[in-house]
């Protein structure tokens, strides 16, 4: 609770916030608003944003997760690597939460951690909930995910980012978002300001878990799920055993496959939904290893 209480307090402070000159790996060093003014779309007015976390919650892995809730002024919460890992890659973590909350830390803070110690910046996108009610409900977290990569290409000479290794990576509903963020061939806002002059597609796409992409029956992938050749690599990690089901990863791998876009699939025999990167005894949470090395062979990894 004192962690969301650090949240709170620092996202008063201002448009651009600066944390950390040294970073440790998995510590924030700048907080940036998405938005100098009121967000598109709808307003999110719920109440005050807080954690939503109860003692009753179920455990991941042994411990509970922060559930960030009631947010209406997106951010990202950017944490870079040291000096001597920094290999230039970027990428936009998407943490789930069925569109009602988000999973800040098992989808966000850890996953910033993990990709720090692999030399790539992370960018955690605390995008606009609850928007199970508005239509579409993935809307203002995509418009939020948009704005975010094009703010990573704006920022990529302090940052010493490389504007064409800009990634996307989501969990479950952070899944659907990053997916959309991917397959979209127009912005889903009209530009505010000269960050929106870049581009707003990722150069690749990690979904983990995602869920959302369907139709009503499951039997096909969403009309608004559009592939085209232009759509960006994709990494996809499910179980077969997930609630949320793997044919969610399945129908958009066969419709990567059809129009010739790389993509690499694992789909685990078992490991159920929500695990994050936390360790258990099944296969499936080692899926960030599968995913290092498809960064690593297609270049995102490489140091300039």
């Amino acid at each position: 609770m004192g962690g969301m209480k650090f949240l709170q307090r620092v996202a008063t402070v201002g448009l651009f916030v600066s944390l950390a000159l040294s970073p440790k790996a998995g510590e924030v060093t700048t907080i940036l608003d998405l938005w100098t003014e009121t967000p598109p779309g709808p307003p999110i007015d719920q109440g005050v944003e807080k954690d939503f976390t109860k003692p009753t919650d179920k455990l991941i892995a042994g411990r509970r997760i922060i559930k960030l809730g009631n947010v209406s002024n997106p951010q990202v919460h950017v944490y870079r690597p040291s000096k001597a890992l920094a290999n230039g890659t970027a990428v936009i973590v998407c943490p789930g939460g069925g569109w009602s909350i988000l999973a800040w830390d098992l989808e966000g803070t850890e996953v910033a951690e993990w990709l720090n110690s692999v030399g790539v910046t992370a960018l955690v996108l605390k995008y606009r909930v609850p928007t199970r009610n508005q239509e579409p409900r993935w809307l203002a977290p995509v418009q939020d995910a948009q704005r975010a990569i094009r703010l990573a290409r704006f920022h990529a000479e302090d940052w010493n980012l490389a504007a064409d290794r800009i990634g996307v990576l989501g969990f479950s509903a952070g899944g659907h978002t990053a997916a959309m963020a991917a397959v979209l061939t127009e912005a889903t806002y009209d530009a505010r300001d000269s960050a929106d002059a870049r581009e707003f597609r990722p150069n690749f796409a990690a979904l983990i878990y995602p869920g959302g992409l369907l139709n009503e029956d499951s039997s096909d992938l969403h009309e608004d799920v559009s592939v085209t050749a232009g759509t960006p690599p994709v990494f996809f990690a499910h179980a077969f055993d997930d609630r949320v089901r793997p044919e969610n990863s399945l129908l958009l791998a066969l419709a990567l496959k059809k129009a010739n876009v790389p993509c690499e699939l694992h789909l685990y025999s078992e490991g159920g939904h929500g695990y994050g990167l936390r360790e258990t005894e099944l296969p499936v949470t080692g899926w960030a290893h599968a995913c290092a090395r498809w960064m690593t062979i297609n270049g995102w990894l490489k140091t300039d």
